[in-house]
């Protein structure tokens, strides 16, 4: 069993295996008081006047309790950013990279935005680990771009992916969780559908290109095509992100 765990952790791409394993670790850490979830979440005076700036980072990491809301987390963290860095981001680590970025950015601007607005501030200063919108946000984009794969929500019903993010969010509101985290993973992982699949078939231009120095930090991955088992294996490199839209 501990060589199967092995092997399937092995085997996630780069960026799912990092993002894990830093939740994983950074919950138990929190559950076993090594470390203290105050040093963890989003502070905007911390980080402006106190310069901890770190706080930008790690309050992505820690998924609150060691309890079945986690795990429910950890299962969608490993399962659908796997699906996306496999598939939709295949050979393209630093877009995928790229992606998290942008999410996590729009999500830190929304709260640190609706904590300045009357009538509302009061939710949004509630929220200070951004932990399951980000991985809602993944959850998101991976529906849209996989709109019509049949899905069974606890063998209760069958609906296809494109419901996926309201299923889940009826499921939090029925259990009494915050419907806000839900709702910041939909609108973060909304704008980078559009503006990352919609605007650019709509005009022509690309907004989201990944910056150079973010290329810099992953190598090309190679992307193996099966072929005939009396044919060597080809290897190819994988095509340039402004390949795959046009300009």
């Amino acid at each position: 069993m501990a060589q199967v765990v092995e092997e399937w952790y092995k085997q996630m791409p780069i960026i799912t295996r990092s993002y894990l394993t830093a939740a994983i670790v950074t919950t138990i850490g929190c559950s076993l008081d090594i470390i203290s979830p105050y040093n963890l979440y989003l502070n905007p005076k911390l980080v402006v006047k106190q310069y901890e700036i770190w706080r930008l980072i790690t309050n992505f990491l820690y998924f609150r309790k060691m309890d079945l809301d986690f795990l429910f987390h950890m299962f969608f963290l490993a399962r659908y950013c796997k699906l996306l860095e496999e598939n939709s981001f295949r050979g393209r680590t630093a877009d995928f990279f790229y992606m998290l970025l942008f999410g996590a950015t729009v999500l830190t601007g929304i709260v640190l935005i609706g904590g300045m607005i009357p009538y509302v501030s009061e939710s949004f200063a509630k929220i200070i680990f951004l932990s399951n919108s980000l991985t809602f946000m993944m959850v998101y984009v991976w529906s849209k771009q996989n709109p019509f794969i049949h899905m069974s929500f606890l063998g209760l019903f069958t609906f296809t992916a494109a419901y996926l993010p309201w299923v889940l969010l009826g499921f939090s509101v029925l259990v009494g969780a915050s419907a806000w985290v839900d709702l910041l993973g939909m609108i973060a992982g909304h704008a980078y559908y559009f503006l990352e699949d919609v605007y650019p078939r709509m005009t022509g231009r690309r907004p989201l290109r990944t910056p150079q120095f973010i290329k810099a930090m992953f190598a090309d991955e190679a992307i193996v095509v099966p072929r005939n088992p009396n044919i060597p294996n080809m290897r190819f490199a994988p095509p340039h992100a402004e390949g795959a839209h046009q300009d």
